[in-house]
Formats: C-alpha cells, sequence, structure tokens
C-alpha cells in the first residue's frame, strides 16, 4: 500500500489508505465550520467553501508543512465582520487580496522564525482557549432559527435525538481506535450515524439546515473598489489584523505539528503558501482563511502525515459543491457535533492542569490570560501578542534581579567591581546602587567578565557611572568586555564617554 510520490518538493513515503480516508473525513469536517462561520459574516454559504477549497489546495501542494490543514477558518473571518457590514463583500475581497501580501512579505524576508519567540505558557493558553471556542460552537448547533428569524434551544425530542446522536458519534470516536486504526474513527462515526437516520427514518438537523451548498466552478474577479488611497486606509488595517491572526494561528499549528509528528515545518514557506493562498481567495470570491487547528488535527489522528490528504479534501469539497451538494446537505449535524467536539476535547492541553502546580505562577498567569482573551475576544491575535509581553516582562523582572557585584581591592589601591549578570534597562538602577563614588579609591575597574551590555540604557548607565565619579576627581575603567559590548560603545562614543582597559591576557573571542 505504500509507495513513494515526488511533487514539487516532498518525496516520502505515502499512505495511500490513510491519506484518502483522512482528506475525505477531513473534508466533511471542514465543510460545517466554514459554513457557520461564512453566515455568521453575513456572507454566501458559497464564499466560505470556496476559501475551503483554495485555502486547502494550495496551501497543501505549497506550504511549509505536510499534514497541516488550512481553510475558511472563522478566526480571520471574525475580524471583518466589522468592514463587510460598513462597506460590503468587495472591500472583503480586497482586505483579503491585501493581506495575502502582507502575509508573502513575512516568508519572503525570512520573518516567520518570530514564531519561536512565542512562550510554552502562551501556546497552552491559545490551545486551551481554542479547544473551548471549538466546544462551544458546537453547542450552538444546539439551536435552531425559525422563518421569523428567531434562535431558539432544541426541545423536547428534538433536543433528545440531537443529544444521543451526538453521543452515539462521541462513543463510536472514542471506542473505535480501540478495535482498529486502519480507518479513521471520526470517518466511520459519520457513516454509522448518518446510516442510523437513514435507517430509522430520524427526523434531526442536517447540514441542509444550516445552508446548500450546491454552486459552480469560482470564476476570476476583480474586487469592485475604487483604486485609491481613500480605499486603502479603509481595508489597510483589517488587512493587517487579518494578516497577523491568520499568520499566527498558522505557525502556532505549524508549531503544534512539529511537535506531534517529531518533525520540522518551514514557517517562512509557511507563511508564503498563506498569502498566495488568501490572494487568490480575493480574487476567485473566497473569504479568506489561515490553517484550522481542529481539522488539523482530525487529519493527523486519521493517520496523515504527507500534503496528499490536504490534497484530496480540497477536491472533495470542490466536487461537493458541483457534484455531492444532495448527499452531504443529508448528513446529521450531530455526527459533525461529536466529531468535533472529540477534537476539542483532543485540543484542549490537559498536561497543563496536570502540571499547574509546578509551573512558575506567571507562567500560569500568562496561560489563563491567553486562554481567556481568546474565548472572551476571539482575537488570537490579541492574546498571543499579550501573552508575549507579560512573560517578556517577567523575564526582564527576573533578570534585573539578577545583576550582582563582587568587590575587592588590589594591592595597588585599585577597587575592582566584578559584574554578573546582564546589564540592560531593566538592571540599570540596581547596577547603580552597586557603586560608592564618594569613598571609593580614585581608580576603580569595573569587570565585565561574566555579564554583557544589552541595550542603550546600559550604555547610558555606564555614561552617567563615568560622570560621577569624574565630579569627584576619579576615573573608571571597563575591563574584559567582549567584542559586541566594545562595537556598542563605539558606535556611541559621540554621546558617552568611557575608559576601556585592555587585558592583554584575555580574550573574549579568539582571531580566525
Amino acid at each position: 500500500m505504500k509507495n513513494t510520490i515526488s511533487l514539487f518538493d516532498f518525496s516520502k513515503k505515502i499512505n495511500y489508505k490513510n491519506e484518502l480516508l483522512a482528506g475525505f473525513t477531513v473534508a466533511m469536517t471542514m465543510i460545517p465550520e466554514s459554513l457557520s462561520f461564512a453566515i455568521l459574516a453575513g456572507l454566501s454559504p458559497l464564499t466560505g467553501l470556496y476559501a475551503a477549497f483554495i485555502m486547502g489546495l494550495v496551501t497543501a501542494v505549497l506550504g511549509g508543512r505536510p499534514g497541516m490543514v488550512s481553510g475558511g477558518a472563522g478566526a480571520t473571518i471574525v475580524v471583518l465582520i466589522a468592514l463587510i457590514q460598513s462597506h460590503g463583500i468587495e472591500y472583503l475581497f480586497a482586505t483579503v487580496a491585501l493581506a495575502g501580501f502582507f502575509q508573502m512579505f513575512v516568508g519572503v524576508f525570512k520573518l516567520g522564525k518570530f514564531v519561536r519567540l512565542i512562550p510554552q505558557p502562551v501556546m497552552y493558553g491559545f490551545l486551551n482557549g481554542l479547544a473551548i471556542i471549538i466546544f462551544m460552537a458546537q453547542v450552538e448547533q444546539f439551536k435552531i432559527t425559525d422563518h421569523n428569524g428567531v434562535t431558539s434551544w432544541l426541545q423536547g425530542m428534538s433536543l433528545y435525538v440531537m443529544a444521543g446522536l451526538t453521543a452515539l458519534t462521541i462513543a463510536v470516536v472514542y471506542f473505535f481506535p480501540k478495535i482498529t486504526k486502519t480507518i479513521p474513527a471520526s470517518l466511520v462515526a459519520i457513516i454509522v450515524v448518518f446510516a442510523v437516520v437513514l435507517g430509522f427514518n430520524i427526523n434531526t438537523k442536517t447540514v441542509a439546515d444550516i445552508a446548500h451548498i450546491s454552486g459552480n466552478l469560482p470564476s476570476f474577479h476583480i474586487p469592485q473598489v475604487p483604486f485609491s488611497l481613500e480605499t486603502f486606509s479603509i481595508i489597510f488595517p483589517y488587512a493587517m489584523i487579518m494578516a497577523g491572526v491568520g499568520l499566527i494561528e498558522s505557525l502556532l499549528t505549524l508549531s503544534m505539528v512539529d511537535e506531534i509528528t517529531n518533525s520540522k515545518g518551514n514557517a517562512n514557506k509557511e507563511s508564503v503558501a498563506q498569502g498566495l493562498a488568501n490572494i487568490t481567495n480575493g480574487f476567485f470570491g473566497g473569504m479568506g482563511g489561515c490553517a484550522m487547528v481542529a481539522q488539523t488535527l482530525v487529519n493527523l489522528n486519521a493517520g496523515s502525515r504527507a500534503r496528499l490528504s490536504g490534497i484530496i479534501a480540497s477536491v472533495m469539497i470542490l466536487i461537493i459543491i458541483l457534484f455531492g451538494a444532495p448527499v452531504i446537505e443529508k448528513i446529521p449535524m450531530a455526527a459533525l457535533v461529536g466529531v468535533m467536539m472529540m477534537v476539542a476535547l483532543s485540543t484542549f492541553q490537559w498536561v497543563s492542569i496536570r502540571i499547574v502546580n509546578k509551573m512558575p505562577k506567571s507562567d500560569i498567569f500568562v496561560g489563563i490570560t491567553v486562554a481567556l482573551i481568546t474565548v472572551i475576544l476571539h482575537n488570537l491575535a490579541l492574546a498571543v501578542l499579550i501573552g508575549v509581553i507579560i512573560s517578556a516582562l517577567v523575564f526582564a523582572w527576573d533578570n534585573a534581579k539578577r545583576i550582582r557585584a563582587r568587590k575587592h581591592i588590589d594591592e595597588q589601591g585599585i577597587k575592582h567591581y566584578e559584574i554578573f549578570g546582564p546589564l540592560f534597562f531593566g538592571s540599570v538602577t540596581a547596577f547603580a546602587d552597586k557603586f560608592d563614588a564618594m569613598n571609593d579609591p580614585q581608580e576603580i575597574v569595573v569587570d565585565f567578565k561574566e555579564s554583557r551590555i544589552v541595550d542603550m540604557s546600559a550604555i547610558d548607565a555606564l555614561d552617567k557611572l563615568s560622570k560621577r565619579y569624574q565630579q569627584q576627581g576619579k576615573v573608571v575603567y571597563l575591563r574584559h568586555l567582549s567584542e559586541d559590548c566594545r562595537k556598542m560603545l563605539k558606535n556611541a562614543e559621540a554621546v558617552i564617554e568611557v575608559n576601556i582597559q585592555e587585558d592583554p591576557t584575555y580574550k573574549v573571542m579568539p582571531e580566525r
């Protein structure tokens, strides 16, 4: 069953059976989510399905992470709802295309690596928040909208049937892998519930109750917006936010897949692929998107490790749009809800709860904060940004407290200050407090063998220290500066005055 395939940059062993079944399962789980978010944004259901097809195909072929699935994700469309309501769908398409250019820019200039700066507590918070969002979105399927547009909870027999079928789906997904992992449990669950509903002629909520999904091939369409600075000023902020949200979710998903598969993806290549896919969306009537965590997990759990399943899922969605709508529209929503609930449970990082007593309090605070912002605001970019900022400030504070000075006076009467720990904006106050210009001898040496000068605040602190001693008629010498510290001080010599003492017996870096 395993053969070798070479297409574009991938040549690896592929299990065609796993890829085919995984692709079909991913398509089944992607359709309701794309439909739901398109309808939420006030768009045609086909706009969501076109995005799922285009994003999935382009990123599967050109992306930097085999096994990852992209589609018409809600994270990106949610930030554009205000624009759609105020300016219309044509401005949406222009914004999606512009966001794509921004994402390509990030990839081309190799800025995708900065996702590595995201700490693990932020990752935990992001994934836990996303798991809660996925689960809550499935609970919404237990509501129904009447002909007057009024939404209410299912009641009576309709509620019991929906809950029972959802429970059956969850049971199949949970227990079937204990029998065999040859066929994806999610796909088996959908087929079983579908068969039960058809066999017993059960009246329950189906995909058709959300929207009808038949249509034609997506066609090339230039967004009908004025080509002016005014238009650019309108769409620019939305495009920046969408590009940021899309890349953060995509690159975090890429990191997650790296951990699960114990392999390495290419963040910059994925950024270019995401950008190209969104540009294509903008000109072919799709609502745009990014990587989809839930569908990616479905794909990996189904045994996919290559690009083929993503291609199959995309083509499957297109086939469904063109020919398969009558069958797909009859799939019970309970089956898809059950599958997505299990995905939400597997997305949640339960280990973060088990180790909560062993983690620093600051990390716990960061994880909870990121999860809450993700759940409450649905703004993944803001959640991650705040998490990174808090982590950076905590790191800076911890390092600021680490700076120390060992003091001694040699036989010549010169006082030495041996500095330990980095000198940067957070530690300059503690650094300055360690010196006694009034009572120190005529010469002092500040030894940086175990320290580093990090930023402009550190340079300014050294300048002020030197002037403090000058006012007392004393001299400060800096010793054991590394080459990069020397260069930094050399560049700043126009605005500071310090004495660097050469040490013939010490070299930080040998000449090559």
